[in-house]
Formats: C-alpha cells, sequence, structure tokens
C-alpha cells in the first residue's frame, strides 16, 4: 500500500531576538492558513509528528486551528534542528574573529548565512563537532529514524512532520541521495511553512515535490513568503 508523507518546515520565527524558537506573528498566520488551506480541500492526516522545539508545536497549533482538527500529535525529537550558532561559532573561533564583530553589520545577515554553510560543511564532513550538538551522522539517523517510523506503522496512511528546515533537507537527501553540498543547497532556500511531500510503502520513500507552498500561491498571501 501506497502512503503519503507531508513535511512542513515551521512558521517564521523570531530571527534576530533573543529567542529565536518562537513564531513571529507572521509565522502563526503562516501557520493557520495552511491548515484553512487543507481543510477547505477536504485534507485531513491519520498521524501527526513533530520536533519538540516551541517553533515546531506553534506551527502544528497553529495549522490544527486552521484547520479544525483536534489530533494530539507524537512528538519526535529527531526532528528538531540543529544548533545554527553554535556551527557558526565554530568557524569564528577557528579564524579566531569575534562573533559581534562580523554578524552585528549591515552586512550580518548575509554573514550569518555564509557563516552557517561554512559551519554546515565542517559538521557534515567530521571536521567540527560543536559541544552539545549530535556528530552529523546521529543527526540523520534521527530523521531517518522517524521515515521507518512511518513506513513500519503508517502504510497506506498520510502522515504529517512538523519539523525545520535541516530536518526535512536531510530527509531529502537520504531519498535522493544527494552529496553534502547538495543538502546545504536545499537546506538555504527552504521557505516558512513550505510543504515537501514523500509517497512511500513499506521499502522505501520517493519524492513528490519538495518546498512548495500552495496556501501562499496568490496575490493576497505574496507578502506572506520568508526564509527563517
Amino acid at each position: 500500500m501506497t502512503g503519503s508523507l507531508y513535511l512542513v518546515r515551521h512558521g517564521q520565527a523570531s530571527f534576530g531576538a533573543t529567542d529565536y524558537d518562537q513564531l513571529s506573528d507572521l509565522g502563526h498566520r503562516q501557520a493557520e492558513r495552511l491548515g484553512t488551506y487543507w481543510a477547505e480541500r477536504g485534507m485531513c492526516f491519520d498521524a501527526v509528528l513533530t520536533g519538540s522545539l516551541k517553533r515546531h508545536a506553534q506551527t502544528w497549533a497553529g495549522i490544527a486551528q486552521g484547520a479544525h482538527w483536534d489530533d494530539t500529535p507524537t512528538v519526535w525529537p529527531g526532528l528538531n534542528e540543529y544548533n545554527s550558532e553554535a556551527l557558526i561559532h565554530e568557524v569564528l573561533r577557528a579564524h579566531n574573529t569575534p562573533q559581534e564583530r562580523l554578524l552585528h553589520t549591515p552586512d550580518g545577515h548575509r554573514a550569518h548565512f555564509r557563516l552557517l554553510r561554512d559551519g554546515l560543511k565542517l559538521w557534515m564532513d567530521g571536521s567540527a563537532n560543536p559541544p552539545g550538538m549530535p556528530r552529523y551522522g546521529d543527526f540523520v539517523r534521527g530523521v531517518t529514524d522517524a521515515l521507518d517510523h512511518v513506513r513500519t506503522h503508517h502504510a497506506g496512511q498520510r502522515v504529517l512532520m512538523v519539523s525545520s528546515g535541516g530536518p526535512i533537507a536531510a530527509a531529502v537527501g537520504h531519498v535522493l541521495g544527494l552529496s553534502p553540498q547538495s543538502i546545504i543547497d536545499l537546506n538555504m532556500r527552504i521557505r516558512n511553512s513550505a510543504v515537501t511531500e514523500f509517497v512511500f510503502n513499506p521499502k522505501r520513500h520517493s519524492l513528490l515535490t519538495y518546498n512548495t507552498l500552495p496556501h501562499l500561491n496568490d496575490s493576497a498571501h505574496a507578502a506572506w513568503v520568508t526564509y527563517a
């Protein structure tokens, strides 16, 4: 039997704030809009899995509110995002550069993502393992364990996962056998509240769509498209 797995990146979080792990007002609206869009088309899910971060729980709450669903999700910590600040710190430490000097500049936003790319490369090839973070292979196993769980326990069903850009890119990279650089490129391009769809059978997942925003695909919501 063929099932469907929908992976949703969280809504816009609080980039630049003291606590990034909170949806912005727009992030809440993005999530609720996705739920409304699905409900208008008769969509429902047999199971829901989310990471354990606040932005994951808040995104699911917004989807559920928009769709008028009351499902209780399974919390799966393997769907949590990597620590981007720890990765950036590793790069700056290697170059003996204070973080404040580089990031608190007019080019700070671009510098953040340039450094994140460099940090991801180091982490993925094993050259860096920031304190408190899993090794990259263990991070990927947390994602693939969730994929295996879906195939094993939800054959022929429609399943929703709410996660972050890193785990979703890792899932796509695993299914397609992509290089680390290609996975980083996918990660950097995924948009807030974007939907990625796999079809699956007991043996494997196959990618159907990546990084789509059907719920924002009109002029009324064009300004709702964000990346952080």
